[in-house]
C-alpha cells in the first residue's frame, strides 16, 4: 500500500489511548483500529478533520504516501 496511516506514532506522541480518542471523534473502536492498523481502504475528510482537531495535528503528520518500487 502506498498510503501510510500514520495514527499509531501521533497517538503516541500524544499520549491519547485509543478509547479515548474514538470517543472524542464520535467513531467505534473498531473503526479507529482499522485506520490505525494500516486496514482502511478510505477516510473521510470529516473523519480526518475530527482526527486533527483531537491530535492537533496536520492531515500531513496523519497520511504518509511510501513510493513502490
Amino acid at each position: 500500500m502506498a498510503i501510510v496511516v500514520n495514527l499509531d506514532v501521533v497517538m503516541a506522541k500524544r499520549k491519547m489511548s485509543a478509547g479515548d480518542l474514538a470517543e472524542k471523534i464520535g467513531i467505534t473502536p473498531a473503526n479507529l483500529s482499522v485506520l490505525k492498523n494500516n486496514k482502511a481502504k478510505a477516510i473521510r475528510f470529516s473523519t480526518l478533520e475530527e482526527l486533527c482537531k483531537a491530535l492537533d495535528c496536520q492531515p500531513g503528520d496523519l497520511l504518509e504516501f511510501i513510493k513502490e518500487e
